[in-house]
This record gives C-alpha cells, sequence and structure tokens, in this order.
C-alpha cells in the first residue's frame, strides 16, 4: 500500500506501538529530573502529574484529528485546514525548528557518554559518526527508522519496567542483597515534608519538566506511513495515560522513595543512577549511561524522521521547497531529511563553537515551541471538531472529551504556564528569556507566512486580470 503522498506504507503495528511508547520516554527523563526533585522535592510527582495531565488532553485532541485524517504533517496539516495557512506554516517550521535544535543537543549528550567509553575517538567525531549513521538508517527506508526505533524503544521500556520492580521491592525491604538502609514511603514526607519548598514550587517543576515531554505525538505523524493508520492513531491515543502514568508518574515515584530529595548525590550523579547506586548495585553508572544513550539514539532517530516528515508535509502544501515533497522508489523524502540533518550539522558546530552565545540562543528561541505546539493543536480541534461532525461524522473515532469546555481549560492552562514563565528570571536560560525568544522567532515566522500569503495572493490576482482581459479580447 502506498499513500497518495508518495510516502510508503512501511511501518508495522509493532514499529507503531513502540514508537508510541518511545516517543513518551525522553532522554529529559532521565537527564533533567534531577533538577526538578531538587526543586520541589517529593512534590515534583505533582508537577509531573501536572504536565502528564496537559499532554493526555493535547494527545487526546490531536488524536482526535488525526484518526479522522491521518497525515505525516499532523498538527501543521490540521491548522492549516482550520485556522489557515499562516498557521500551518508557521507551527509546522517552528516544530522543525526544534527538533533540529535537538539533533545538536543529544547528538552532544551521546557524544561525551561515548568518548568517555572510548577517549581515542573525540567528542566532535562520535558526535560526526552518530549523525551519520542515523541520517543512513532514515535514508534507506522507513522499515529501517521503524526497525531501529523499535529496538531503542524496547529497551527502554525494558529499562524503566525493570527499575519500577527493582525498586518497588527495595522500597519495601524485600529485595535480597541490596542496601536499603535510605529507601521507604517515609520519604515522601520526612525531609521538610511533601512540599519542602512551599506549593509555588510545583508551578517551577513545572517548567523543568514540561519540554521533556515533548516527542508524543510523534505517533500521529508516523500513522501516516502504517498499514492502518486510523487504528495506529486510535491505539496510541487511548493508550497515553497508562504510559506516562507508569513511565514518568511510576519510575519518579521509585526514585523520590528510594532517596531523600535533598540528598547531594541526585545533583551529582542524576536521579537514576543516584537511586540504583544507593541500593548498592553494581556498576550501576555505567548500566544507566547505556540506557540514557539509547534514550539519545532514540531521540535522534525520532527527532531526524520527525524533522523531515514535517518538512515533507511543508513541500507538498507548497510551503516548502518542492524538492522537499519528493520521495525515492523506497518512499523517502531524501531531499527533506538531507536538509533537515544539513541544519542539524550547522547546530552541532554552533554548539562546539560558539556554546555561550549562538547555540545558547538557538536552543532558548526552540525552548517553548513545545507549548506553542500544544496550543495550536486545542485552537486547530476547536475548529476542526465541528468541520468533521459537518462533513464526515463516521471518522470520529476518537473523542475529545467534554468538548468544548475541557479543550478551553486546557488553552487556559497552557497560556497560564506561559505567563508563569515570564516571571521565572534566573539563569542564561531562564523561563523568560525562552519564552521571549520563541516568541520572537514564532513572530518572525509569521510575518514570513503573511508576507508570503500576500505575494501567493497577489499573484494569483494578476493572473485573474490577465485571464479577464483576454476573455474581453476574444469578446471583441
Amino acid at each position: 500500500m502506498t499513500s497518495g503522498s508518495g510516502l510508503q506504507a512501511g511501518l508495522k503495528n509493532r514499529h507503531l506501538t513502540m514508537i508510541a511508547i518511545g516517543g513518551v520516554i525522553g532522554a529529559g527523563l532521565f537527564v533533567g529530573s534531577s533538577s526538578g526533585i531538587a526543586t520541589a522535592g517529593p512534590g515534583i510527582l505533582l508537577s509531573y502529574a501536572l504536565v502528564g495531565t496537559l499532554v493526555v488532553l493535547v494527545m487526546r485532541m490531536l488524536g482526535e484529528m488525526s484518526a479522522a485524517n491521518p497525515t505525516s504533517g499532523s498538527f501543521s496539516a490540521h491548522a492549516d485546514r482550520a485556522l489557515g495557512r499562516w498557521a500551518g506554516f508557521s507551527i509546522g517550521w517552528l516544530y522543525w525548528f526544534f527538533w533540529v535544535v535537538v539533533l545538536a543537543v543529544e547528538a552532544t549528550a551521546g557524544a561525551k557518554i561515548l568518548e568517555g567509553w572510548i577517549p581515542a575517538v573525540p567528542q566532535w567525531g562520535w558526535a560526526l559518526i552518530v549523525m551519520v549513521v542515523l541520517t543512513a538508517t532514515n535514508l534507506v527506508s522507513v522499515g529501517s527508522y521503524g526497525e531501529f526505533e523499535f529496538w531503542f524503544a524496547g529497551i527502554k521500556v525494558v529499562a524503566i519496567g525493570a527499575f519500577i520492580i527493582i525498586g518497588a521491592l527495595a522500597i519495601f525491604g524485600v529485595l535480597p542483597g541490596a542496601h536499603t538502609d535510605k529507601a521507604g514511603l517515609g520519604n515522601l514526607t520526612d525531609h521538610g515534608g511533601f512540599l519542602p519548598n512551599g506549593p509555588g514550587a510545583i508551578l517551577t517543576g513545572v517548567l523543568l519538566v514540561v519540554f521533556s515531554f515533548m516527542g508524543s505525538e510523534i505517533a500521529t505523524l508516523a500513522a501516516g506511513e502504517s498499514e492502518d493508520p486510523r487504528r495506529a492513531v486510535t491505539k496510541s491515543t487511548n493508550s497515553i495515560i497508562w504510559r506516562i502514568g507508569v513511565f514518568y508518574l511510576g519510575s519518579i515515584f521509585i526514585v523520590v522513595c528510594l532517596l531523600p530529595w535533598n540528598d547531594p548525590s541526585i545533583k551529582a550523579q542524576g536521579s537514576y543512577v543516584a537511586a540504583l547506586d544507593s541500593l548498592g548495585i553494581a556498576h550501576a553508572g555505567q548500566i544507566m549511561n547505556f540506557i540514557v544513550l539509547t534514550s539519545v539514539l532514540s531521540c535522534l532517530n525520532s527527532g531526524l524522521y520527525t524533522a523531515s516528515r514535517m518538512a515533507f508535509s511543508l513541500g507538498g502544501r507548497g510551503d516548502a521547497p518542492k524538492a522537499f515533497a519528493r520521495t525515492t522508489a523506497r518512499g523517502v523524502p531524501m531531499a527533506a531529511i538531507i536538509a533537515s540533518v544539513v541544519f542539524g550539522f550547522v547546530a552541532v558546530f554552533f554548539n562546539y563553537a560558539y556554546p555561550d552565545t549562538v547555540f545558547l540562543f538557538l536552543v532558548n528561541s526552540s525552548g517553548a515551541v513545545a507549548l506553542f505546539v500544544w496550543l495550536v493543536i486545542c485552537a486547530s480541534q476547536l475548529r476542526m471538531r465541528r468541520i468533521i461532525e459537518r462533513e464526515s461524522p463516521e471518522k470520529l473515532v476518537v473523542r475529545m472529551w467534554l468538548y468544548p469546555y475541557l479543550t478551553w481549560a486546557t488553552i487556559a492552562l497552557i497560556v497560564f504556564v506561559l505567563g508563569y514563565m515570564l516571571t521565572d528570571t534566573k539563569g542564561e536560560s531562564s523561563g523568560r528569556t525562552t519564552v521571549l525568544l520563541s516568541l520572537l522567532v514564532a513572530l518572525a515566522v509569521i510575518a514570513v507566512s503573511v508576507v508570503k500569503e500576500r505575494v501567493r495572493g497577489g499573484r494569483a490576482t494578476a493572473v485573474t486580470d490577465t485571464d479577464t482581459d483576454t476573455d474581453k479580447v476574444s469578446v471583441g
């Protein structure tokens, strides 16, 4: 089966299942959770629960639209139809920009781990090797991307599952041979209470963890290249609650129960490594580094896939070079992949050459894109529900709960989080800096889309006038 767009249905159901699960488990969960725990204490569980609820609601809306109309452009294509060309163009390019920057961040993170294992190869060399290998994987076929992601995600799932089981046994004192003197449910309240830094720390925690959830939407982009897109989207949408509940809330609950939240090892080693180390498990740090590396490679693999498919969709709609919409005989959008990789390599170069200026700007200016994407999904769903009900109600196989009230409540929550970020002024990557720079880039992209539409409209008018003049001459 080949879609009319030129992409091929090379993803099997098992690929889609693991892509959906793996998209939720980002490297940010392993790497970024320590700063959240240090800020909010055990109350970080409420931060994760709040953001998790937000993601579940947003993915439900996206699932409703994508099940009715599966497409490689996902929310960008839906925004194009529901809100106008400017919205689809703007959010599509912002999302592409976000993933290109992520490629550089993850390639560098993976290179640091690999250099620690094999120092003979410099860090930039490892970053290059990782990018080249995963580019080749994506260029071969969508099936090879799916196969890589299947195994990457499988390792992450098994690792977190094992971590939760081992941690739970240790908490209840039934793990043989483990040092469990620090473990116990008492860690939730014994060291300054459940909210040692006050209720406000929950919202600060939200700012620290919100970006580790980006990637949940990848399954809706990938569904367009599956054998049964509607079934794939429905399945991934319906399972998002338990995926976030188990992998995020479950594993973080284990971490804060295994160690006191203010234990210095959490910040020094990272939350998951510190938790395993506290049990006296041999080589815990190396085991965790392998799992983090797997997550990094998974994120890189999916980031390149996602960026290229968004570029492909934009090309097909006339919002990017037409070459982006062309595919090889294997259904691979080669030009879209290569363009995404080239910008990824440029970002990697900036990370090494100008880490505190150019690259810091790139990271900060893409930081709030996740929230912008979620906001656009909400706004699109408000309009698309009415369109689908009017044109093809039988396609509403996934429905947003309590429409439109819960959609509006989600919009209010996202706007509140963006507003609260503006009050965070600490450091070079503060919430205020991130929001303002991301807004600046977003406004620039919207301005380009508006100018593009006017030029396109002007050309259309000129063509119409020419046709009218020709008709007059022929009538005369």
